[in-house]
């Protein structure tokens, strides 16, 4: 079995999952996108894959923790 790896990247003023060298879908927040890679990372699971998934800090994005603008500003 292979290595399932899932970065999230920022893209934009979105984000998107990088898999497989292709990075298709735009998601609005980092969460979002880390909810859609751990669903992902579930069925190589279950196939039996080793698996990695990495994400940024708050530093990416708008500098906050979840990639989205503060709605406190």
């Amino acid at each position: 079995m292979g290595l399932a790896s899932y970065a999230i990247l920022e893209k934009g003023t979105s984000w998107t999952i990088l898999h497989d060298g292709e990075a298709p879908n735009e998601y609005a927040s980092k969460e979002a996108a880390f909810e859609a890679a751990v669903a992902a990372a579930s069925l190589a699971i279950r196939q039996g894959h080793e698996g990695q998934a990495c994400w940024p800090g708050r530093e990416a994005g708008y500098k906050t923790a979840l990639g989205v603008p503060d709605s406190h500003s």
